[in-house]
């Protein structure tokens, strides 16, 4: 059992990537998978501070969750990340009944030179045995998944 990695470099200045991980107006032009839309209901991100949003796809809306434990502007967000209801109750990934419900989630942003390597971490916690089963069988579709939200990242960078 081990953590997923992914890491990306996008042409833009740190501050300017994390911008687009911390503020709701950018996040959601680009995080929902593609044909999608993240509206924030709640955004409080800072430490100690609570994000409620759902994502508009083409079979209906998820709810999402996020409760910031760690905001170091502009190199650092940590956050516990859970599917939701309406809400802000913690519920099961709607497609994976046996996903973990929580996911440590870990973004570095990095500079190098005029660009910025953002290396993003997800862990379960308090995950049971079949949770971490699920976890380790979906790392090829959180790859795809990632990968088509960073490219939405880059095309909204440059738009």
């Amino acid at each position: 059992m081990s953590e997923f990695i992914i890491s990306r470099v996008f042409n833009a200045s740190v501050d300017v990537i994390f911008e687009m991980w911390s503020d709701p107006k950018h996040v959601g032009q680009w995080l929902a998978p593609n044909g999608g839309k993240t509206h924030f209901k709640k955004a409080e991100i800072r430490a100690g501070g609570m994000s409620h949003y759902y994502i508009e796809t083409p079979i209906g809306k998820m709810w999402g969750k996020i409760a910031y434990r760690e905001v170091q502007k502009p190199t650092k967000l940590v956050y516990v990340q859970s599917f939701s209801d309406e809400n802000e109750n913690i519920t099961r990934h709607p497609m994976m009944p046996n996903f973990p419900r929580e996911m440590l989630t870990t973004v570095l942003f990095e500079d190098v030179g005029a660009k910025t390597k953002l290396t993003l971490t997800w862990v379960p916690i308090n995950a049971t045995a079949e949770e971490w089963a699920a976890f380790e069988s979906a790392k090829g579709g959180m790859s795809q998944g990632w990968g088509g939200s960073f490219k939405q990242l880059d095309a909204y960078l440059t738009a």
